[in-house]
């Protein structure tokens, strides 16, 4: 009946035309009284000078220049260091498997930095201190392609997913100029500059970094074997045999802790024009870059 009633009601209400169109109740004008140039003398209730007299009024938040708040209270440990704190911006596993899908990021190979910046979806910003991805568990339940990834943050419901479809994961520490290496390595070759040496990580992240929990890269390869099988207990999954899988010779690829490049050297200069690879010869250049 209420459907009824409702369709009879539709058709008997006068259709759209330009002779029964009203005028919006914003569209009329303003009283006299509050148009500029009446009532309040002068200045029209503005004042003289200033910001309320020329309309440049500060942003929301905006503290006139003065030390802002939180750098006013020192006893907030939250606060502490806080120019000195790195960044890890976030991408969840539903967006890594959507660029999967799409055909961004290779599965076949190891993903890293630079796979998931050189496709456009992922911004890292090494001047706001921006130390490379954290991979959240957002989307875990939807993510199903086995990878070999290397991150630098995530979580262990992350390491779980990605381990229970038989994938690996490390985390691992770049410094900020490998990290600007790592993000365009074509516009860094460009430079003419050599391939820097990754810095180890600093005294409070070689705890993380040596941790095999976080699948460290600084951790022993027996313990993180023991820590996959104590995981896949905890979350009562059977984990895969990596010894059948197909990408076994890809799984035991590493990087020396100094290096940023599989198969590029620290010091190494890249010639993208001539397509060649300069070697230092020098001694005291070897003895870095190898140190």
């Amino acid at each position: 009946m209420g459907i009824e009633k409702a369709l009879r009601m539709v058709k008997d209400l006068p259709r759209v035309a330009l002779n029964n169109i009203k005028n919006s109740p914003m569209d009329q004008k303003k009283p006299h009284n509050l148009r500029r140039g009446w009532g309040k003398n002068k200045t029209h209730g503005r004042g003289h000078k200033g910001q309320g007299q020329r309309m440049t009024l500060p942003k929301l938040g905006f503290e006139t220049g003065q030390k802002p708040f939180y750098q006013l209270m020192p006893q907030e440990k939250y606060y502490e260091g806080h120019h000195l704190k790195r960044q890890y911006p976030p991408l969840s596993l539903l967006k890594l498997q959507r660029m999967i899908d799409l055909g961004c990021v290779d599965p076949n190979e190891v993903i890293d930095i630079t796979s998931i910046c050189m496709t456009g979806h992922y911004n890292l910003n090494v001047h706001q201190r921006h130390y490379g991805v954290n991979l959240t568990e957002d989307g875990a339940e939807k993510f199903a392609t086995p990878i070999i990834i290397e991150v630098q943050w995530a979580s262990e419901l992350t390491i779980a997913t990605i381990e229970k479809l038989g994938g690996v994961i490390m985390t691992r520490f770049y410094d900020p100029l490998s990290l600007i290496a790592l993000k365009d390595p074509e516009m860094y070759f460009k430079t003419g500059k050599p391939i820097p040496k990754c810095k180890l990580p600093p005294t409070d992240a070689v705890e993380y970094y040596s941790d095999p929990k976080n699948r460290g890269y600084l951790a022993d390869p027996d313990k993180i074997a023991e820590e996959r099988v104590a995981l896949s207990q905890k979350y009562g999954y059977e984990l895969p045999d990596l010894s059948q899988s197909d990408k076994l010779s890809l799984m035991l690829k590493r990087k020396d802790p100094r290096q940023i490049f599989f198969g590029l050297q620290p010091g190494w200069i890249v010639n993208l024009v001539d397509k060649k690879i300069l070697k230092p010869k020098a001694e005291y250049l070897q003895e870095y870059y190898n140190s």
